[in-house]
């Protein structure tokens, strides 16, 4: 970052009843959502940071260690404190938690079936909190594990915040880290949904199953460091030869 003055925003910025290694925890949030501090990028140490902020080095750590904790910073030994960035290893776990029974985890690769622009009605209207009339970005995509088809999804973007997308030349297979570099949204919260249903006769026979063998039905949202609800997912996954895993760090 060329610019390393914040010009004292801290105080202004943040809400006075909060703790103040919380107002700097916030204040470091939006100096990434503003590209102070772009993907990758090391930030300055800690002595910095508290003479900048006007708060004690201690204030300062207590702040990274949460932002730490929550993925949105990590620390380097020895070399300092860089903004995270959503990579395929990273989604391994946090993303795709699916799995191949007897296999390691594996990032499935992703081909984009349908991608157009509709009004936001019924559920996804409701869970991305929109007004009636405004639109979303559908993508519609099935994806593969060890090169079988095993999941399909669709996923709704609101398209305000997404402008653009439909002349974007391909969708990559990990779209967070795409949201991230391209649209300055980093995903910070997430809500899965999971449960078993029957596939419809169209899921059926994409995925090559049989109508009566069930699937796992992922719904999800996903928020941003601003606390914008920017993605509805639904993801429909095979259940006969895979499983879900959650890893705890």
């Amino acid at each position: 970052m060329n610019d390393t003055k914040f010009h004292n925003k801290l105080s202004a910025g943040s809400p006075a009843y909060l703790p103040l290694y919380k107002q700097v925890e916030e204040y470091v949030k939006q100096l990434i959502v503003e590209q102070r501090w772009k993907v990758g990028e090391i930030l300055p140490n800690e002595f910095q940071l508290a003479e900048e902020f006007n708060v004690s080095q201690g204030t300062v750590r207590k702040a990274l260690s949460a932002l730490t904790d929550a993925k949105i910073l990590y620390r380097r030994q020895g070399v300092g404190t860089f903004v995270s960035e959503h990579t395929g290893q990273q989604a391994l776990y946090r993303f795709f938690p699916l799995v191949a029974d007897g296999k390691k985890p594996e990032l499935p690769m992703s081909e984009t079936i349908s991608r157009k622009i509709e009004l936001a009605q019924g559920d996804v209207l409701e869970n991305l909190q929109l007004k009636q009339g405004e639109k979303v970005i559908v993508l519609s995509r099935r994806r593969k594990i060890d090169s079988e088809l095993c999941i399909l999804e669709d996923i709704y973007l609101p398209e305000k915040y997404f402008e653009g997308m439909m002349e974007e030349p391909e969708i990559p297979h990990t779209l967070y880290h795409f949201y991230q570099t391209n649209y300055r949204h980093t995903v910070q919260d997430i809500s899965d949904c999971i449960k078993a249903i029957l596939p419809t006769k169209a899921d059926a026979k994409s995925l090559g199953i049989k109508p009566t063998e069930p699937l796992l039905q992922f719904t999800r949202l996903s928020k941003s460091l601003t606390g914008q609800l920017i993605e509805f997912r639904q993801t429909r996954c095979r259940s006969d030869n895979y499983h879900y895993l959650v890893k705890f760090d």
